[in-house]
């Protein structure tokens, strides 16, 4: 029988975001806060986005999350801190994350990249790491 679609949802967020049982969901915010008007939504986001999507197998954890990133920051959503928390929780360095950021200006434009470089920044701050910033020379 099939693992049931939530309980491969959780294992795949406690992996990425190596939480523990008591707190399955770690740093990730999946819908918690709008039990009250929504109590499904929880559900769906751990079923189909971790369950389904982020459990596909083709690409690893960091390709996952650096894909995730990258759509994030193009749509200028605010969800892009809680995964550059994810980025560095399943090895992404803080230079790839912001390489990547980066990388996007040709393609999203220099107010998505200021938006994220500071979201980023405001991350590396709370996480305690800090940024090799690199240079063209």
């Amino acid at each position: 029988m099939a693992k049931d679609r939530y309980q491969k949802g959780i294992e795949k967020i406690q992996e990425l975001t190596q939480s523990s049982d008591d707190n399955p969901t770690g740093f990730m915010d999946i819908g918690e806060r709008f039990k009250d008007i929504a109590p499904d939504l929880t559900k769906y986001v751990v079923e189909f986005a971790f369950g389904d999507i982020y459990s596909r197998p083709g690409i690893d954890n960091k390709q996952k999350v650096l894909t995730t990133i990258t759509a994030l920051v193009a749509q200028g959503k605010p969800q892009i801190g809680m995964h550059i928390k994810t980025g560095l929780s399943v090895g992404l360095t803080p230079e790839e994350i912001v390489g990547c950021i980066i990388h996007l200006i040709p393609y999203t434009g220099f107010p998505s990249v200021l938006n994220a470089l500071t979201v980023a920044q405001e991350v590396f701050a709370e996480q305690g790491v800090s940024v090799t910033p690199s240079h063209d020379e």
